[in-house]
């Protein structure tokens, strides 16, 4: 354990605002987080220091003219030369605090262009679809392209009702066992496994990891998981069932879940409903997927560390300095990168995994 923890930096992210450096209005930051979950979607929340001298002279407020802060610009942060965000302003906001209590600031909130999926809602059919064929539709219909890693099915009917595109996009990527992400103008959507690659960043306890809670979890751990269903071409009821052998490829020498839980408890079977698959092996698809996400989950950590744009949802850490029970790789599934003038800036991220280190 080291002996007290070292000071986080405090380097200055760097602002463009419609591609265009904005030097004035990184000296004036505040306050920023920038998140982005596994499921897909980025925000940003930007806090300027806004009162002094004006272009006339005299004291005033100095970022409220709207001139380069407005609904719609496109907004760019690097941290270190790395790219951590890119989207457009959907909100402005003014915090005035009590008046000798502290500086007025303008806020910033921006979203990435899945946004634009966000806020399209439809009811529609796709007929004889794939989820990757799906997937490629709703890109194309934001003017986006798609680079989509699915092998699954063509379903007869694909239903989305009084659905966003990004809440339709997201259901289809988790009974696919997929995940979502945005790199320029480009939708991706594959297993966890090619998204991660081979590279993992080290942060070591410490050092470059300066805090970390952990907690394996057997709660929502299940032996076996079923899904069921009619199949109404063949007229028979469907049962499809789900081991921990699905996960054997991510344990990576430790022991999962399920067969602890097994092995303290007993069996735990389960099921999952209101699902409806069509057939035998959308019905497996579905419990094979479900599996995997409860097996992923049983231990779970939070972080913080330096600021590294490396780290961000589908990326792999490995953590050093945690004894050899929380010791290993874990899977980021939430990132946020934070600056403020107090703290400078780090990242703070979650993580997950489907083992625990043997003792």
């Amino acid at each position: 354990m080291p002996d007290a923890p070292l000071a986080l930096d405090s380097s200055r992210p760097t602002i463009a605002i419609d591609g265009r450096a904005t030097p004035d209005l990184a000296a004036a930051l505040l306050e920023l987080r920038v998140e982005e979950r596994s499921d897909g979607m980025a925000r940003c929340e930007l806090a300027f220091g806004c009162w002094g001298l004006t272009p006339g002279g005299s004291h005033g407020y100095t970022l409220y003219g709207r001139d380069r802060l407005e609904f719609g610009k496109r907004i760019e942060i690097k941290l270190r030369d790395a790219r951590i965000f890119s989207g457009r302003v959907y909100a402005i906001a003014g915090r005035f605090p009590e008046a000798g209590s502290g500086e007025a600031e303008l806020v910033v909130h921006a979203e990435d262009r899945l946004q634009d999926l966000r806020m399209t809602r439809r009811t529609r059919c796709f007929a004889q679809a794939s989820d990757a064929a799906v997937a490629r539709s709703i890109a194309s219909a934001h003017g986006l392209s798609a680079k989509v890693d699915l092998s699954g099915p063509t379903y007869p009917m694909l239903a989305q009702v009084n659905q966003s595109d990004l809440a339709f996009l997201r259901e289809r990527a988790r009974a696919a066992g997929a995940e979502i992400w945005l790199v320029d103008e480009v939708l991706h959507l594959a297993p966890r496994p090619a998204r991660a690659g081979g590279d993992s960043v080290a942060l070591a306890y410490g050092s470059t990891l300066h805090g970390f809670d952990v907690r394996a979890d057997l709660a929502l751990q299940r032996t076996r998981l079923s899904v069921g269903g009619w199949d109404v071409r063949a007229k028979r009821a469907l049962r499809e069932e789900a081991s921990a052998s699905v996960l054997s490829g991510e344990l990576d020498g430790g022991e999962g879940g399920s067969a602890l839980l097994q092995r303290a408890f007993g069996e735990r079977a389960d099921s999952v409903a209101h699902l409806h698959p069509a057939d035998a092996g959308e019905a497996r698809a579905l419990a094979e997927s479900w599996m995997r996400q409860l097996g992923r989950r049983f231990v779970t950590g939070s972080g913080v560390a330096g600021p590294d744009a490396r780290i961000k949802p589908g990326a792999r850490v490995d953590l050093s300095g945690l004894g050899p029970v929380f010791n290993g790789k874990y899977t980021v599934t939430a990132s946020c990168h934070r600056f403020d003038v107090r703290e400078g800036a780090r990242t703070e991220f979650d993580v997950e995994r489907a083992a625990i280190g043997r003792a």
